[in-house]
């Protein structure tokens, strides 16, 4: 096959359908919920991402497939499966899924729970005395809150919130009717879902919507209730957004924000054991079918518990804290500039502290030799000290352009009010690049030094987010190398302004150049394996999907390219396939940190190159976005990030290998060998790494010669 040829023969021999490989990564998630192994609390924690993510994934990916359905298309996908197909195999999988997880919340989690003194209790649990206080919390705080909904003939179903947690009801009819009324109560998201049992001894909670349906009669009085049930609403989350047309692009987007309150709903989820009447009328106002219904034997919305896994009480059944390592000494970071004209800082979070990369940025806003500021933000924190320092940079008079991303899904509202702070402290906001999502992670600081301009940058493969670099691991590099510098000037100039796709000689940018230099440099891995020559790719990425690619990663495997493949979630790729992708192995890991950097090795017959990319090997990132790929040259930052590539291949306690019918396995430790934990590992190199680059130099006299051999 020609190297970005764009060959469409239908081999779904060849391909895993993305919806279902992203469920049997969800499913690992779920495994780590299972694990008795992992802490209680670390167990629950990963209930509650189980659950968080199928509300993501219902949101997007299966409106996306219905959407499909409904439009009558049955044009098949790279494995063979049309969208009726599709559909219909996801949610025999997720019904599954979602039951496992409650049979492991309810019947595991919960009970060891209260072994530890801390129990979710039904009403009926608690004593008078208690029970007498919770009503008394319920008529002063949550009661002037809450607004009895009649839905009837007179009354339209209303608009209900996607994710809202609702009561629904059955009202006895009045005198001369037959059938019973349906009433709704949307209980307050603002509210704490779990509300603690006042006075209780240990830690105690009742859940809201138990209390809320204990106290009915204060919301409809005179009325009796027949019965009710909790239930949730998903609803499509895509937005057809069209920046075409002169609005402003802002209220463009807050006015599809709001339309997203009112989408189609895509998932029902209901009590087990609702009554068959209430059950009906809900289907039919919310228009879902029987395969779109989920009862559940637990409480809905699994991610209200989430809170209880920093409880400091219970700190003895979380995985023990992990502070970063200091790479940079503090008198080192505040001359960071001068720091970087010596050498590069290379970055492995959250194994390293994401510190130096705040302190570059804050001390690029305080520094009066530094002209201007530009960089990209895709998502960060709430009260961000990089958003801070970026206004007060503005303030100061400097030259700040900031690239604000206000499509990075769900985090669309939280965006839009940080730009505008930055906006009214005077940098220059741009608000995306028109037809593409910018999803590149860079930043560019213009300084004025006593040899002239020099420019600094610092390149990342996640978000400008100080929290989440606690959370999932990532790269990033810190560089004074000219040749990036304008490079990075280039890439700034062409999203600022009107340009063609810049011509770079480091940076490579999507979608102008990547996805044609990913391929060269697959199929020079082919070539030099076909000369003879050693020839291997090692890739670390959260997704592996685009066609083109992974047809070329067979070419090359069948050349005799070694191919290992770390890959977090989606992998439509088959390893092991006969004749096609024997030398091909895929591992994922889901473990404490999210695995969120991307790194690419190709061993280039011994000249090896090492890149880190903001870009997953997937058709949205390689075409539909703005990206960076960036290699690393300095040979200690080059070690340090195959370090982390070779301790994902080693991985047999966390990591899982790719079968080729899409099923993940562990591998079983051989006698005598140690496990080997990955995160674990890294943690502990960077510690030690960490220590000796802070220990004393010290000379010591030699007591006797010694002669060299």
């Amino acid at each position: 096959m020609k190297p970005g040829g764009r060959s469409r023969r239908r081999e779904p021999e060849l391909f895993l359908n993305r919806e279902l490989s992203w469920l049997a990564f969800n499913q690992r998630v779920l495994e780590e919920a299972m694990d008795s192994a992992n802490p209680l609390m670390e167990r629950l924690k990963f209930v509650t991402i189980v659950a968080s993510n199928l509300d993501e994934f219902f949101m997007v990916r299966v409106a996306a497939l219905l959407h499909r359905v409904a439009e009558g298309d049955l044009s098949p996908e790279p494995a063979g499966l049309t969208p009726p197909q599709q559909f219909e195999q996801v949610s025999a999988r997720v019904h599954e899924m979602v039951a496992r997880l409650y049979l492991t919340f309810m019947d595991e989690i919960l009970p060891a729970l209260a072994q530890h003194d801390l129990a979710i209790l039904p009403l009926a649990a608690v004593d008078e005395t208690e029970r007498a206080a919770l009503s008394r919390h319920f008529h002063a705080e949550v009661l002037p809150a809450l607004t009895p909904l009649a839905a009837d003939q007179s009354h339209p179903f209303p608009m209900l919130a996607g994710l809202s947690l609702n009561l629904a009801l059955l009202l006895e009819p009045p005198a001369g009717e037959d059938v019973p009324r349906l009433a709704l109560v949307q209980i307050p998201a603002r509210l704490p879902r779990l509300v603690r049992v006042p006075g209780a001894s240990g830690t105690r909670f009742v859940l809201l919507e138990s209390i809320v349906r204990a106290e009915l009669a204060a919301l409809f009085p005179g009325q009796t209730v027949r019965t009710s049930a909790a239930f949730r609403v998903t609803r499509d989350a895509e937005m057809e957004f069209d920046d075409e047309g002169g609005r402003d692009y802002v209220a463009a987007l807050e006015e599809e924000l709001r339309k997203r309150r009112r989408s189609q709903v895509v998932r029902l989820e209901v009590e087990a054991g609702v009554d068959p009447l209430l059950l009906r009328l809900l289907a039919e106002r919310t228009d879902v079918g029987p395969a779109d219904t989920y009862h559940l034997r637990g409480p809905l919305d699994l991610r209200a518990f989430l809170p209880l896994v920093d409880l400091p009480a219970l700190a003895g059944l979380r995985d023990a804290p992990v502070k970063p390592a200091t790479v940079v000494a503090p008198q080192a970071s505040e001359d960071v500039f001068g720091l970087l004209d010596e050498r590069d800082l290379l970055l492995t979070h959250p194994y390293d502290s994401f510190d130096p990369v705040v302190t570059f940025i804050a001390r690029a806003a305080e520094d009066a030799d530094v002209l201007a500021i530009k960089m990209t933000l895709y998502r960060t924190s709430g009260d961000s000290p990089i958003v801070r320092a970026l206004s007060d940079a503005a303030e100061r008079g400097k030259q700040v352009t900031v690239l604000v991303e206000l499509m990075a899904r769900f985090d669309e509202q939280s965006n839009i009010q940080w730009a505008r702070r930055m906006e009214e402290a005077g940098a220059h906001v741009i608000y995306g690049v028109r037809g593409f999502k910018t999803h590149a992670k860079i930043c560019l600081v213009v300084r004025r030094g006593r040899q002239g301009i020099r420019r600094y940058v610092h390149l990342g493969t996640g978000n400008y987010n100080e929290r989440t670099a606690r959370l999932y691991t990532d790269c990033g590099l810190l560089t004074a190398d000219p040749i990036i510098g304008e490079d990075a000037s280039a890439f700034f100039n062409a999203l600022t302004g009107y340009s063609d796709p810049p011509a770079m000689r480091k940076l490579v940018m999507a979608p102008a150049a990547l996805r044609e230099r990913l391929l060269r440099l697959i199929d020079r891995e082919r070539r030099r394996a076909e000369a003879g020559q050693p020839a291997e790719i090692r890739a670390k990425m959260n997704s592996l999907q685009d066609e083109d690619i992974i047809r070329a990663l067979y070419e090359a495997a069948r050349a005799g390219v070694r191919l290992r493949l770390n890959v977090r979630g989606i992998c439509c790729l088959r390893p092991n396939v006969k004749g096609v992708s024997e030398r091909i192995d895929v591992v994922s890991i889901v473990d404490r940190f999210l695995e969120h950097a991307r790194i690419f090795h190709f061993l280039n017959g011994g000249e090896e190159e090492v890149y880190l990319s903001s870009a997953d090997w997937m058709s949205r990132n390689l075409d539909r976005r703005i990206e960076l790929l960036f290699p690393v040259e300095d040979a200690d930052g080059r070690r340090r990030v195959l370090a982390l590539l070779d301790a994902a291949f080693q991985d047999n306690v966390k990591g899982r290998w790719l079968q080729p019918d899409g099923t993940y396995k562990r591998r079983r430790v051989a006698k005598g060998d140690e496990p080997f934990r990955s995160q674990l590992h890294l943690q502990r190199a960077a510690r030690e790494a960490a220590q000796r680059a802070r220990a004393p130099l010290t000379l010591e006299p030699l007591s006797s010669p010694e002669i060299p051999r």
